[in-house]
């Protein structure tokens, strides 16, 4: 089974990156891969843009890393209550080659931030918007405080309750492709 996660981060050190990171590891028997935005950078879309340099590569690269998938594993970051300009440009990019980004792939949707909403209306706003591309999220789950609840060091939720959460998500995981 390949699990292809990553953060909706540019960030170098993006906490969802690594939340997506363990929680891929967490599937028995997962060969995981995860990407990382930063190489799927392109010019924020417009239609303007669009007509200038046609279908980018990189979104149909893109595009091949999510279809080559049994499972995703998305966590989104959130600036200013929604979802960053990086998942959400590749995002449109991708869109506009093919409407179902997400391949219809079970998908787990999470989110984490340093406050204790943990990235909540990210979460929300992507629960609203990818299902309608292709996104077939099969459950969500959203790490408060990451700094106090997730050890860096070991990569690990260091919260043995939220730990659990997460491990009870993964373990009963629905992996139909349209329940």
């Amino acid at each position: 089974m390949k699990i292809v996660a990553f953060g909706g981060s540019s960030s170098k050190n993006s906490i969802n990156k690594k939340l997506a990171t363990y929680a891929a590891g967490l599937f028995e028997g997962g060969d995981v891969e995860v990407l990382d935005l930063n190489d799927y950078e392109l010019p924020l879309f417009s239609v303007d843009r669009e007509k200038e340099i046609g279908k980018p590569e990189l979104a149909g690269k893109f595009l091949e890393k999510l279809e080559s998938a049994d499972v995703l594993v998305i966590s989104v970051a959130e600036h200013n209550a929604g979802m960053t300009v990086a998942f959400k440009n590749i995002y449109d990019w991708a869109s506009r080659q093919k409407k179902e980004v997400f391949a219809n792939k079970p998908l787990l949707l999470m989110s984490t931030s340093p406050g204790k909403f943990g990235g909540k209306n990210s979460l929300e706003a992507a629960k609203i918007s990818l299902k309608w591309y292709g996104g077939n999220i099969k459950d969500t789950f959203s790490l408060p405080s990451f700094n106090e609840n997730f050890d860096v060091e070991n990569g690990t939720i260091s919260n043995k309750e939220l730990d659990n959460a997460l491990k009870d998500i993964i373990r009963n995981f629905d992996y139909e492709l349209n329940s």
